[in-house]
């Protein structure tokens, strides 16, 4: 399979880097990949080569993520990702779009399409970040969740060469199920190599830092937004069909905010992976392609 070409939307300054598998010009409906948090667009590969097939495949590199802009860290909103998203659409005359997003990539997805809902004709999500609006609770963080954010902040950011970052990375636990394309498609464009061979992680610690704040509080149901106030009513309004599906094996809470979200978007439907965890596109990629092609024929 060709490599997918590498394409830059937007400003200077605010410029959002894509990936795509196929030619924009060849009449094939486009499906648009949103990756989670840390992430990078190349995690999607196995998913997007087969579905190139049928579609035209774009794949985001989302703000403060590989070739991405980096702004400043109160600029990691909910709304500020989909107006990225929002804003790819519009300078590529984007229409009939199949969404797929994962985790707060998901929700990049749903804010977008209440945004501009003639261009998504549906969205297939996996156990997307959300709070429930209806029912917010007072008070800060938790001490989990406030060291978390904090705890990022010591993560290792460069590694002696390639093969020992992936060596390091497969001995993980979050990635010892990865699919070894998967894992080197992260190792290769989630970092940047230097000029002496060693590998920089390009969504630094404080980067990650700086958008799990938001994650966190949508978690514990106190996110507030800013100055635009708080977008996640907007998941009532959303008017294609959306499937939200969830991973056997991933943690309590990417269950119970999938719960949240279903709860408040219209003509939802829901699906489980069985025997894989949270990120099952680089999992089990068979299976999230067999599953966007069933919402897809429904």
């Amino acid at each position: 399979m060709a490599q997918p070409q590498r394409i830059v939307v937007g400003d200077s300054g605010a410029q959002i880097a894509l990936a795509r598998w196929g030619e924009a010009a060849s009449g094939k409906p486009p499906a648009l990949l949103l990756h989670g948090t840390g992430f990078v667009a190349e995690v999607w590969t196995e998913v997007a080569e087969t579905l190139a097939s049928d579609y035209t495949v774009y794949a985001l590199d989302r703000r403060g993520h590989g070739l991405s802009h980096k702004p400043a860290a109160d600029r990691y909103h909910f709304q500020d990702f989909a107006d990225d998203l929002c804003m790819v659409v519009e300078r590529l005359d984007l229409h009939d779009i199949y969404g797929v997003g994962h985790s707060a990539g998901a929700t990049d997805l749903m804010l977008a399409t209440k945004l501009m809902p003639d261009r998504f004709v549906r969205l297939f999500v996996t156990e997307p970040t959300a709070m429930d609006p209806r029912t917010p609770r007072t008070g800060g963080l938790s001490g989990i969740a406030s060291g978390s954010v904090q705890g990022v902040l010591r993560r290792r950011a460069e590694f002696d060469n390639a093969d020992d970052l992936f060596r390091r990375l497969r001995a993980a636990p979050a990635f010892a199920p990865w699919t070894e394309p998967s894992l080197w498609a992260y190792v290769h464009h989630g970092y940047a190599k230097l000029d002496d061979g060693r590998m920089r992680l390009r969504c630094t610690p404080e980067i990650e830092s700086a958008l799990l704040g938001p994650i966190f509080e949508a978690m514990e149901q106190i996110y507030r937004g800013d100055g635009r106030g708080n977008p996640f009513p907007w998941f009532s309004e959303i008017a294609c069909p959306v499937r939200i599906a969830t991973a056997e094996q991933s943690w309590p809470i990417y269950k119970e905010m999938a719960d949240r979200a279903a709860t408040l978007i219209p003509h939802a439907s829901r699906c489980t992976f069985q025997n894989v965890g949270h990120c099952v596109a680089q999992e089990a990629p068979d299976l999230m392609v067999a599953a966007v092609r069933a919402f897809a024929a429904r």
